[in-house]
């Protein structure tokens, strides 16, 4: 007993002395619960990896998204955790993950991220000294509607949509349906809609219970079962301020823990009642996809999402479904 006591208090000490020796740096993490969100809480099993790799990490939590990026931005945070959109200032490619329709599966989010960790792909993940050191599942964007009258495009002209300004996806779409949009953050937009400020509201599962949106979905409301895109969060780094093979290492863990993230994702949809959830006809649904389609076009063109993530993301989606009339051409779609 008395060897193992002195094994372990050796043990103690060399850890301690790896992360007094290891240089210290601040990772921003954006948890719209907080300190005591499940994403912040999940970042503790990557502080100890980082170690490994020579970083000591201190985790700092933001429920605000954009002071977050603007501390990162500002030299304050030596990296930063937030979501896919916020990404495509500082890596287009990786930023453009959320595409409308890009992804329909899990598997492909799976397949997608297990590529993006590979060393191969490491040159993608890189641009001038900022690095993408993880991509982490969200899981799938359903619509919320506080009346299931709203059925179809026809029915959301006019409407009014809690749109996240800042992504141009969202914006063209509320454009493309005419309904209206009301300017929202990620803190906001939930409110907004529990409130009756607006109709309508995009979200992924993860949101339902913290958020409480519940409330706005009353009696009369539902979710569409029907994927909008694949949400993810995303960690930047100030590549200058950490080892080489930090952000190699980072993304290969990440990828590692998917099931971990996705079991989280899974147990926020199962916990949406039943009751909720609303089917759309299979030609609706294609209906949905042709008009995503249009719209990445559209913003591949004007440089809103990368071409070669869109190329990419088409041959995962036709992996799945070959005889899908897009695998038989060379378009983007």
């Amino acid at each position: 007993m008395r060897m193992i006591a002195i094994a372990l208090t050796l043990i103690s000490i060399a850890f301690s002395a790896n992360a007094m020796e290891a240089p210290k740096r601040i990772l921003c993490i954006f948890d719209p619960i907080g300190a005591n969100g499940p994403i912040f809480s999940a970042m503790r099993d990557y502080e100890t990896a980082a170690l490994k790799w020579g970083v000591a990490l201190e985790l700092k939590a933001y429920t605000n998204e954009a002071v977050a990026l603007a501390d990162f931005q500002a030299g304050s945070c030596d990296a930063v955790n937030v979501t896919g959109t916020r990404v495509r200032p500082y890596n287009l490619f990786a930023g453009s993950i959320e595409a409308l329709g890009g992804l329909v599966s899990y598997e492909q989010v799976r397949e997608l991220i297990g590529m993006l960790a590979r060393p191969q792909a490491a040159k993608y993940m890189v641009d001038g000294n900022y690095e993408i050191g993880a991509i982490m599942p969200g899981g799938s964007v359903y619509v919320f509607v506080r009346d299931r009258a709203i059925n179809s495009v026809e029915a959301a002209a006019g409407r009014r949509v809690a749109t996240l300004d800042y992504d141009l996806a969202s914006v063209k779409v509320v454009q493309h349906i005419g309904a209206t949009m009301v300017p929202a953050t990620v803190a906001t937009f939930a409110q907004r809609f529990n409130n009756g400020d607006v109709d309508i509201a995009y979200a992924p599962a993860v949101a339902y219970e913290p958020f409480e949106m519940y409330k706005g979905l009353g009696t009369k409301g539902g979710i569409y079962r029907f994927s909008l895109a694949q949400m993810n969060f995303q960690m930047i780094l100030h590549r200058d301020r950490f080892p080489p093979k930090f952000g190699q290492n980072s993304r290969e863990f990440a990828y590692q823990n998917f099931d971990k993230a996705m079991a989280h994702v899974r147990a926020a949809e199962d916990t949406i009642s039943e009751d909720y959830w609303i089917d759309l006809p299979d030609e609706q649904e294609i209906e949905y996809m042709e008009m995503f389609s249009s719209i990445r076009q559209e913003l591949t063109e004007e440089g809103v999402y990368d071409q070669r993530m869109m190329k990419l993301m088409q041959k995962l989606r036709c992996r799945s479904n070959p005889a899908h009339h897009e695998c038989a051409t060379d378009l983007l779609l």
